[in-house]
């Protein structure tokens, strides 16, 4: 999607000096995604205590059974 937008000069320059970006699209880009995977952590996090896991599951076992010692 093609925009015009005004940025901060000041933040835009921090940013670069962050990041290691050489252009304004990729630095917005990359702010986008960032923004993104935020709130879908945060979203993550707002079911905590919600989901009740069954009393005799045992995640050591699926960790030993997923990488190949169990």
């Amino acid at each position: 999607m093609r925009t015009n937008i005004v940025l901060d000069d000041d933040l835009v320059q921090e940013a670069f000096s962050l990041t290691g970006v050489r252009t304004k699209r990729e630095l917005v880009n990359m702010a986008l995604k960032e923004l993104v995977r935020r709130y879908r952590k945060r979203d993550l996090t707002d079911l905590a205590g919600r989901i009740r896991l069954r009393d005799d599951f045992d995640h050591k076992a699926m960790r030993r059974t997923r990488h190949g010692s169990g």
